[in-house]
C-alpha cells in the first residue's frame, strides 16, 4: 500500500536525522547564496566605481 505523503510525514525526518547531518543539509545552502550574494555586491561596487572614476 502507497503512503500517504502529510506535511507531518515530510518533516517527521527533522526529529530523528541526527543534528549534524541536518546542520549540514540546511547549511550549505544558506552559505552558498550568502557567498552569491556578497560576491554579485563585490562586483557591482567595482563596476560602479570603474563607471564613477572616469
Amino acid at each position: 500500500m502507497e503512503k500517504v505523503k502529510t506535511e507531518a510525514n515530510e518533516n517527521f525526518y527533522l526529529t530523528q536525522t541526527p543534528v549534524k547531518k541536518l546542520l549540514l543539509k540546511f547549511a550549505i545552502p544558506c552559505v552558498l547564496a550568502m557567498l552569491v550574494s556578497a560576491l554579485y555586491y563585490i562586483v557591482d561596487q567595482i563596476f560602479l566605481g570603474n563607471s564613477l572614476a572616469g
